[in-house]
């Protein structure tokens, strides 16, 4: 799955010199967390999070008046306090690329290019929808989680297991075992009962983890 296939989009983009509270007031009524930064020409100068906006204040406020103050703020622009130095990514890029250069750049979200213009942006939050996706957050059955030995073919055999007493698997997930030798997946099944499912996945997994109906 690429990138562009789950970004949000069309884009909501703000400019340098907009008031950062005109840039506040719509993050909120976008239900939005940042902004890409673009110029007169579309291309991206920047990305401003609600935090950046949060934390503007006038330096020393020590002996202003409240009115002193809102107007300084009023006066902030965008350009103040947005990131110029941007990490993007294409529009063609794998989702897992995307996650993990947000995870070791610690961002929260990619504004998304295409031919150096803005066509989107992928945020923390659409991954994590993604993650829901992929392991049946949001349907009923039978969530099966086992260990199964690192040796081609075996999960395969567990799949096929599965469908032999007449499981449908509705999203499968692997991941880091509790060793090189192994592996956890983790299974939401429709049409067999848990006492049917345990006892077909035996012969292929280590042990079963855990096992639910959800």
């Amino acid at each position: 799955m690429l990138v562009k296939e789950r970004m949000s989009h069309p884009i909501i983009t703000t400019h340098p010199d907009m008031p950062i509270m005109d840039a506040l007031n719509l993050m909120e009524k976008e239900k939005i967390r940042r902004f890409p930064v673009v110029n007169q020409r579309g291309q991206l100068v920047g990305i401003v999070s609600k935090e950046d906006i949060l934390h503007a204040a006038p330096s020393d406020v020590s002996s202003l008046s409240v009115w002193e103050i809102n107007y300084m703020v009023s006066k902030i622009t965008v350009k103040r306090v947005m990131t110029p130095d941007v990490i993007t990514i294409d529009e063609d890029t794998p989702l897992e690329e995307a996650a993990r250069i947000m995870s070791d750049n610690k961002v929260g979200g990619l504004p998304v290019l295409r031919e150096e213009k803005v066509v989107g942006i992928i945020t923390e939050t659409d991954l994590f929808n993604i993650f829901l996706e992929m392991l049946g957050a949001r349907e009923h059955g039978i969530r099966l989680s086992v260990l199964v030995p690192n040796v081609k073919g075996e999960l395969s055999q567990l799949t096929k297991s599965i469908f032999d007493v007449g499981g449908n698997i509705l999203s499968l997930g692997t991941f880091l075992g509790e060793n090189s030798e192994n592996r956890e997946v983790a299974i939401k099944i429709e049409g067999a009962s848990m006492e049917a499912l345990q006892e077909a996945v035996k012969p292929h997994i280590e042990k079963i983890i855990d096992v639910r109906e959800t």
